[in-house]
């Protein structure tokens, strides 16, 4: 029986995020915002009824067409067209769980109650979700400014009857909607296609699922550096703690203390060693992964401020008698966020393949390449090869969108956020991450088998045990392709 989260004012939390993105939960409103989404539409109504002014969104037209009246009988007509015109999206689909980040959030923005929009739409737009009816959305043409526009259109034309559906992993045409669910398709009132279209939705659902995913592989960083520490025969010294008060970044302190319990009770971290230095690659990963640490920390603080806010334009303040066109949906503030959770991110693979690139140089009383036959053996020459590959293109793809925008709309949109393309190639250095890691991992558990004579720590021995399980040493040459794939599946499904 699915549980069931009701959908109010309270502040979504990251825990509460992480829940409903990996389990099924069942979305309803909660009478509070059943309130306010009643409550905005009859002042929006009784507003609209009585204004002889024009009203943007509700009763003109959009963007550099703001000055141009509609006529009543046309509202329902210019909404639906609305949202049909800007559906213009291309290139990739977007990932059901995206999709599924995409409803939720746009859901929670609508249900604040500053929308205008009817209680029936967002009641919709949680039967698509409870369901598990994921739009079809494509990846490019969104500017991050004017909200979301194209993705959130498509988002929006199942609503319609229009557009297409995934279901059950099947695309299908929106019409089925009425006949397998009995969703017939709305007619959509004044303001509510705007609502719909207007906001910030799919650039947060990217970093969102981006954020949730580098929690997990930031704990794994640390683990995966650490177990390389001890292949490298490396001291311990930089991670003691009078180290770090003297420099007190959060992220550092906090590094250096999870290293220094991965590494407690290893044989290997407390012999004495020969090097009295080791390469920054090690020496300093509570500095690097530290740093990547507290930029997180803003991007995960700009992200639940934008997650729990009302994007949508204009905004309907029924208290204080206003309907007030601004400027919410531009997503400047997640462009930026995007950008240095990209480079944050890619930070940690940049490090990583150094630590792959040491531990294969043949130092340190390993063998070259990590193979007892080399020359025979390529061992692990070209893994190295492909971790640096991805680093290479991980550089390449934090060049920073926020700082680009290109006038859209006749001039009236003459600065954009280039958002949505922030976020989705933040997806690409992510999913980079993961692969890096996984070869590190691969090269540090292989180093440490040449050090059998003495052991690792409990807790890294014991991360040993269920890897090798899967992931055995390699004797002589194989195909490190599927090694590879093998240590990705391990990171992903294994739990530290």
């Amino acid at each position: 029986m699915s549980t069931i989260h009701y959908i109010d004012s309270s502040v979504l939390s990251f825990e509460t995020l992480n829940d409903l993105y990996n389990k099924r939960y069942k979305l309803a409103l909660s009478e509070e915002s059943s309130v306010k989404i009643k409550k905005a539409r009859a002042y929006l109504d009784a507003k609209q009824n009585d204004s002889k002014s024009p009203i943007y969104g509700v009763n003109t037209g959009f963007g550099s067409l703001c000055n141009i009246k509609i006529d009543k009988d046309k509202l329902a007509l210019l909404q639906e067209n609305l949202v049909m015109s800007h559906a213009c999206g291309t290139g990739d689909r977007v990932e059901d769980d995206i999709v599924k980040l995409m409803l939720l959030l746009k859901i929670q923005s609508l249900s604040y109650g500053y929308s205008g929009v009817s209680k029936e739409l967002v009641e919709r737009l949680i039967e698509l979700y409870n369901n598990e009816i994921f739009p079809v959305i494509y990846e490019q043409g969104s500017l991050g400014a004017s909200g979301d526009l194209a993705p959130l259109a498509h988002l929006a034309l199942p609503l319609i009857g229009k557009g297409k559906v995934v279901i059950n992993g099947r695309i299908e045409s929106s019409e089925i909607l009425e006949t397998k669910f009995g969703l017939a398709p709305l007619k959509l009132k004044s303001k509510e296609g705007l609502a719909l279209l207007n906001g910030t939705q799919f650039m947060s659902a990217y970093l969102l699922k981006n954020v949730l995913d580098a929690k997990r592989l930031m704990k794994w960083a640390d683990t995966i550096a650490a177990t390389s520490i001890d292949a490298f025969d490396c001291n311990t010294s930089p991670y003691d703690p009078l180290v770090h008060q003297v420099r007190p970044h959060k992220g550092q302190i906090e590094t250096a203390k999870i290293i220094k319990k991965l590494l407690f009770g290893s044989e290997i971290s407390a012999h004495t060693k020969q090097n009295v230095q080791d390469p920054y690659s090690f020496r300093c990963v509570p500095q690097v992964h530290g740093a990547s640490k507290d930029a997180l920390r803003y991007v995960e603080q700009t992200l639940l401020t934008e997650i729990n806010s009302v994007t949508d334009n204009p905004n309907v303040f029924v208290e204080e008698d206003k309907i007030i066109s601004g400027g919410n949906f531009h997503g400047q503030s997640l462009a930026i966020a995007s950008d240095v959770m990209a480079i944050a991110m890619s930070e940690i693979g940049n490090i990583s393949e150094r630590r792959i690139y040491q531990l294969v140089s043949g130092l340190r009383g390993l063998p070259t390449f990590l193979v007892s036959s080399p020359g025979l053996n390529s061992g692990f020459m070209i893994p190295q090869y492909t971790a640096a590959s991805i680093v290479s293109q991980n550089k390449q793809l934090c060049t920073p969108a926020s700082v680009d925008s290109i006038v859209s709309s006749n001039g009236q949109e003459d600065h954009v956020s280039m958002g949505a393309n922030a976020a989705t190639k933040l997806s690409k250095v992510v999913c980079n991450i993961e692969k890096i890691l996984a070869i590190e991992l691969l090269n540090a558990s292989q180093a440490l088998y040449f050090r059998s004579q003495m052991k690792s720590s409990n807790s890294i021995e014991l991360l040993l045990k269920d890897y090798r399980s899967l992931v055995p040493i390699v004797k002589e040459d194989k195909i490190m392709a599927d090694e590879i794939d093998k240590s990705i599946f391990f990171l992903r499904n294994h739990k530290i």
